[in-house]
């Protein structure tokens, strides 16, 4: 069994096992933990009991590897492999009943550093659908026993999606963002999950995905399932506090970037 091939059947064990946890939380109510960059940007307790729970599952099974998580504190490791992980995508969702939400888990061979890893295996389970995306380096994107691939034509304009950042003084320049790429667009759809955007692309349900100031964990495990699909991310700015993700088939991936290029 190939490295790859072992990191997506554990990642996926887990996140099926996550998905489940949060689930019954959701069930049970909602309780509001904290808040973080902003008022609007929350952190519930089951965010951290899941991400507890991920991280213990994945270090009983690989005891030397790191782990970056958006709850908890970053461990580097010994392994030279890091799990990039979100316990919810999509937290307001998530308190807000709606169902998209998920687990997101990525395995990352060197530094747990946007454009410094190389990612090895993704799965982002959905809850609320019971869907699990999963995806190996070299092995193909996958929904269950169906193989993914983006999608290579738009005659009609391409469906696209996006996201906001929570802060306000931001919104302009999202909408902006949104007038300049709305020329080549059938539609737009905002969701709420980066992961499930991500994971809507490789499976050919979105044909293009755009989004400022998303974290690692955002985007580890779909970023994979869309290269392994046949399709194309790009991060620009990285090193900045809001870099813009763009995801699609090559010919809407471009399209993108290329009326995005004056950007500030």
């Amino acid at each position: 069994m190939s490295i790859e091939t072992e990191l997506v059947a554990l990642a996926a064990d887990v996140a099926r096992e996550a998905g489940d946890l949060a689930r019954r939380r959701r069930a049970e109510g909602v309780h509001l933990a904290a808040t973080k960059s902003t008022l609007a940007d929350i952190v519930t307790d089951a965010d951290r009991e899941v991400e507890a729970l991920i991280r213990a599952r994945l270090q009983a099974a690989r005891p030397d590897d790191g782990f970056l998580g958006e709850e908890s504190d970053a461990d580097e490791g010994s392994s030279g492999i890091t799990w990039v992980v979100d316990p919810i995508d999509g937290t307001v969702n998530y308190a807000y009943g709606i169902p998209s939400y998920a687990v997101s888990i990525a395995a990352v061979r060197g530094a747990a550093v946007v454009g410094e890893w190389e990612a090895l295996a993704a799965a982002i389970h959905a809850p609320a659908s019971g869907e699990m995306f999963t995806a190996a380096r070299g092995g193909g994107a996958w929904l269950g026993e169906q193989r993914l691939a983006v999608t290579t034509e738009t005659p009609a304009g391409a469906l696209l999606a996006t996201g906001f950042g929570y802060d306000p003084t931001t919104h302009d320049g999202d909408l902006a963002t949104v007038r300049r790429v709305m020329t080549m667009a059938r539609d737009l759809r905002r969701a709420g999950a980066a992961s499930l955007d991500l994971a809507f692309v490789a499976a050919g349900r979105l044909d293009g995905y755009f989004e400022r100031g998303l974290k690692p964990w955002d985007h580890a495990a779909g970023a994979l399932l869309v290269a392994e699909a046949g399709g194309h991310v790009s991060i620009d700015g990285g090193g900045s506090p809001r870099p813009m993700l763009v995801a699609g088939g090559i010919a809407v991936h471009d399209r993108i970037r290329e009326l995005l290029e004056d950007e500030k």
